[in-house]
């Protein structure tokens, strides 16, 4: 049953692990049941509940995640997209001054849209032609990127004008119980213990409570009805320049993100064949598809695999029964949201730290000694934190990787599929129509 379900094989695979995992990764991406509300706050005014968008952020995390499970067999997780919501709110709503539902017009035109390029294979032709060094740096590029988001939760990062960033306060109780839980996690982790991560972010959230940082607001609620932003479509501005320019940087950071996050998790995950090719793409990026047309049609913006699901991975999920409990956990805070947001974050902070430094194990097959290979493997693993985005790591990566091959001799060329040609030519084009 479970085999049938979820690709789970008995033999190789453990249901006690599976679960751990699936919680883990809910607990490292559970923010968003906090954040995506937040955000989409600033819409208020505009008429758009925001209540009802915490209901519509965990039922297409709940939807995403189902499909991910059944359908593709995979561990990741599913929910609205940071840094595209920001995008929905504060470029196209307050930015464009278009309304809430021309923005949620503009998502699910772009979920068709990966819906057709999911089964025409586009995008998997794309993630095959990323070469192997590339896969391998951006796996470790996004373990980077976890991790400075796990310093920047702890307060161990903060911003500094003069330099950008800086050491926070180790005064401050919230980084200290930050600190505590990096030593707790550790530890559980150095010394084997199954499901040290998970263990680690409970434990810390007990201590914070002394600690004057865990929060508990109650355990059940009801959740709101998501019926006012249901469906919300408004069509008469769907043949626009406008529209045109909003689906197409939606279709871009979405594609590159979550080819970013799978190509990232699987090499981690050690599902990748001997020529790098990782086994089920094609669906997984469905499931993705998928879940961002029903995230649409329920109210909320981008749903999109998440880069979180690495925590679950680096506890040993390897099939969808990993995903299938992401889902039920999500479903579960429709009922227990304040018991779940009480989770800080200085508690799953430590756990994306630590999994950032599970990630970066694979930058040892990287050619160094090879420049053609190891420049644009660097500048993808480095500029996805410094720049805060994973399909700009991407994307500037792999333009230098076409360049600097390009122009040193015909073997270096010969290396240059199709592809990548044409790959580098859209995202030059990118920059180019960015900065005119």
């Amino acid at each position: 049953m479970l085999q049938k379900l979820f690709g789970f094989d008995p033999t190789q695979h453990k249901v006690r692990t599976e679960i751990i995992a699936g919680i883990t990764t809910f607990l490292t991406m559970a923010y968003i049941l906090a954040v995506n509300p937040s955000i989409f706050s600033a819409l208020a005014d505009m008429g758009m509940p925001t209540n009802a968008v915490f209901t519509a952020t965990a039922l297409a995390s709940i939807i995403g995640c189902l499909v991910m499970a059944i359908y593709a067999k995979k561990p990741f997780g599913l929910a609205p997209g940071m840094g595209l919501n920001a995008f929905f709110v504060f470029t196209v709503c307050l930015g464009m001054g278009y309304s809430w539902q021309f923005a949620l017009t503009a998502v699910f035109i772009e979920g068709i849209i990966f819906i057709l390029l999911t089964i025409l294979k586009v995008r998997e032709l794309i993630v095959d032609a990323i070469p192997m060094g590339l896969k391998t740096a951006i796996s470790a590029g996004i373990g980077l990127f976890i991790a400075f988001i796990g310093f920047k939760n702890c307060g161990i990062v903060v911003n500094d004008e003069a330099t950008l960033v800086a050491l926070g306060s180790f005064a401050d109780t919230a980084t200290l119980l930050a600190l505590i839980g990096i030593v707790i996690t550790s530890a559980l982790i150095i010394l084997k213990v199954r499901g040290g991560i998970l263990w680690g972010i409970l434990a810390t959230t007990i201590i914070g409570i002394p600690m004057g940082v865990t929060h508990f607001d109650g355990v059940i609620s009801t959740p709101p009805s998501v019926k006012p932003i249901f469906m919300q479509f408004e069509w008469h501005n769907i043949f626009t320049w406008d529209m045109l320019i909003v689906v197409f940087t939606f279709l871009f950071i979405d594609m590159f993100d979550t080819i970013g996050t799978v190509v990232g998790v699987s090499m981690k995950a050690y599902d990748t064949q001997e020529d790098g090719k990782i086994e089920g793409i094609g669906k997984v990026l469905m499931a993705d598809a998928v879940a961002t047309t029903a995230g649409a049609c329920l109210g909320t913006s981008t749903t999109t695999t998440y880069v979180e699901s690495a925590a679950g991975v680096g506890e040993g999920g390897r099939t969808g029964l990993t995903a299938f409990t992401i889902a039920i956990c999500f479903a579960l805070a429709l009922f227990l949201a304040p018991l779940f947001l009480a989770i800080p974050a200085q508690a799953t902070g430590p756990a994306l730290i630590l999994v950032g430094v599970m990630m970066c194990s694979g930058v040892s097959k990287i050619e160094w000694d090879n420049f053609s290979e190891s420049i644009p493997a660097f500048f993808t693993m480095l500029l996805m934190p410094l720049c805060y985005s994973i399909s700009d790591g991407i994307m500037i990566g792999i333009v230098v990787y076409v360049v600097f091959n390009a122009c040193t001799g015909k073997e270096n060329l010969k290396k240059i599929s199709p592809t990548m040609w044409v790959l580098a030519a859209l995202f030059v084009l990118r920059y180019a129509l960015k900065y005119v």
